[in-house]
């Protein structure tokens, strides 16, 4: 048995010390919000924050998680999904089939924690998630537009 901490919940979970934290969160816990892509740790749709870092559930084993460390899924994020990352993505329409979406905006969260007002260059060294589709354009202006605070003429 372990002890995770979860969106602010406590919680028991039974798994071998080398499951991966993606399928912990996704099959023990039944927060699905969290996408497995790649299982490699490549793609970036199991991004999470663990300790307000992000990282790829799908390679990180039970095991490497300490005790009283906070884990945080897209679930947990915001109340009301009103993060502002979230909130800048609904106004500028950032996803097109939003399977990685989870993964980007947890990413983009965690950027934002660390470095409030990003450059360019940063956003795009610091965003490797993969999106099939290619919103990157998007991804951008809607990391962007969070770091304003949500003030922009659309919408």
């Amino acid at each position: 048995m372990a002890r995770l901490t979860v969106n602010g919940v406590v919680r028991e979970v039974d798994a071998e010390p080398d499951t991966p934290l993606l399928w912990v969160i996704r099959e023990q816990i039944g927060l699905t919000g969290t996408k497995y892509g790649c299982g490699i740790a490549q793609c970036g749709a199991c991004t999470v924050h663990v300790d307000g870092v992000a990282v790829r559930a799908c390679s990180l084993p039970l095991s490497a998680i300490e005790p009283g460390q906070k884990i945080v899924t897209i679930e947990g994020l915001a109340p009301g999904a009103d993060h502002p990352v979230q909130r800048a993505w609904a106004q500028l329409d950032v996803p097109q089939c939003g399977f990685c979406q989870p993964g980007m905006i947890m990413a983009s969260a965690a950027l934002l924690a660390q470095t409030p007002n990003p450059s360019e260059q940063q956003i795009r060294a610091e965003i490797t998630n993969i999106c099939r589709c290619g919103t990157y354009n998007r991804v951008l202006a809607g990391i962007k537009l969070a770091a304003e605070g949500g003030r922009s003429g659309r919408g």
